[in-house]
């Protein structure tokens, strides 16, 4: 927008409240003439408060298409460790859980063989430890707390808690029958299943995915010469859904993609507000430099009225005029401000809206 369209502008909003004005003084029916004539404790009642207008300096950004990926170094694979049959699903696809949690009761021949093995070492080391190794022969003291030790092991191995072994022991050869319940190693959110009930798996078959959706990454796309000006630990954002979110860059990949000819960087986003979800498609701002003072007011400063970005001017004695603006970049909540201001003005940097609303009552005359 140039000058003279500025100034237009202006025109027309000091008109609208010159007749909103007049209006009042013909009447005398309101306490105050100028509805943004305000006392004391109505600037106080309407949360505004004042500043300067002055320089600051905004971050030059890049911007970058990016996707939501889960944190792989949070995401963890749940798989038997010993060939298995599915018994029983206790949880399903999206289900939040906690470490330790059961997911899922399997079946395995060795693992009743052990869990049998271990029933049997438990008796004869209680048999033993109530004699004492002065009753029998140290070897055979030994060889039956290290079976026993060994059977515990075994079962620890095969992916039992320390929990379940104790229940075999509990319940005897009742409970060895073989069965047992897969837990959570973490918390976290199940985000794939790959089984059937009835199906046998293998060891290290793939069975759940968990992932912590608290902290996810946003993967931007950067052609190369863009991607050699961003820094791991630098400021990103990320815009979605109308809410921009902070991020920081954790990883620059040293390769290209041979199809997209893009360099790959890694945004790390707080999500603990569910905001983004794997596999979705954002728009990112990566900052590369401190970038060169500008004149800016806070984003909460810059209204629209009668569709034209306007900030409200502090005159003095309680009195504010809104006065067009002509605006440039966004950055980090702030608003380059590239013409209708001066440096140094006194401006509204909070309470805008308040105005805004008290200037169109006027004009409907409700005020």
């Amino acid at each position: 927008m140039t000058r003279p369209v500025l100034r237009s502008a202006f025109f027309c909003l000091a008109m609208t409240t010159a007749v909103a004005t007049v209006h009042a003084e013909e009447t005398r029916e309101t306490p105050s003439a100028n509805p943004l004539a305000l006392d004391a404790q109505a600037i106080k009642d309407a949360g505004i408060v004042l500043a300067r207008l002055g320089t600051r300096a905004l971050t030059d950004e890049i911007k970058a298409p990016g996707e939501v990926k889960a944190d792989a170094y949070s995401t963890v694979l749940v798989a038997p460790r010993i060939e298995s049959m599915v018994l029983k699903r206790l949880v399903r696809l999206g289900d939040v859980v906690k470490a330790g949690q059961p997911l899922v009761v399997l079946s395995s021949v060795q693992v009743a063989e052990t869990q049998g093995s271990l029933i049997v070492a438990e008796q004869d080391w209680q048999r033993v430890a109530s004699l004492g190794p002065q009753a029998v022969s140290g070897r055979r003291y030994t060889e039956v707390k290290v079976q026993r030790d060994q059977a515990q092991a075994k079962l620890r191995a095969y992916g039992l808690s320390d929990g379940q072994i104790r229940n075999v022991l509990r319940n005897g050869s009742a409970k060895a029958d073989g069965s047992y319940e897969l837990l959570a190693p973490t918390d976290g959110r199940i985000t794939t299943d790959q089984f059937l009930v009835g199906e046998r798996v293998d060891a290290g078959r793939m069975l759940f995915t968990l992932v912590k959706e608290d902290s996810v990454w946003v993967e931007a796309q950067l052609p190369p010469a863009d991607a050699e000006r961003v820094k791991p630990g630098g400021d990103a954002r990320i815009l979605v859904h109308g809410s921009t979110l902070p991020g920081k860059v954790v990883q620059r990949s040293h390769q290209t993609d041979e199809r997209t000819r893009t360099v790959p960087v890694r945004i790390e986003v707080d999500n603990r507000d569910d905001l983004l979800h794997q596999g979705e498609l954002v728009d990112t701002r990566l900052a590369v430099g401190a970038g060169k003072p500008v004149l800016a007011v806070p984003a909460e400063a810059v209204i629209l009225l009668q569709n034209q970005s306007t900030v409200f001017v502090a005159k003095g004695n309680g009195q504010f005029e809104p006065a067009p603006v002509l605006t440039g970049e966004t950055r980090d909540g702030w608003v380059e401000i590239r013409d209708g201001l001066k440096d140094g003005t006194g401006y509204v940097s909070k309470g805008a809206f308040g105005l805004k609303a008290r200037l169109l009552r006027s004009q409907l005359g409700e005020e």
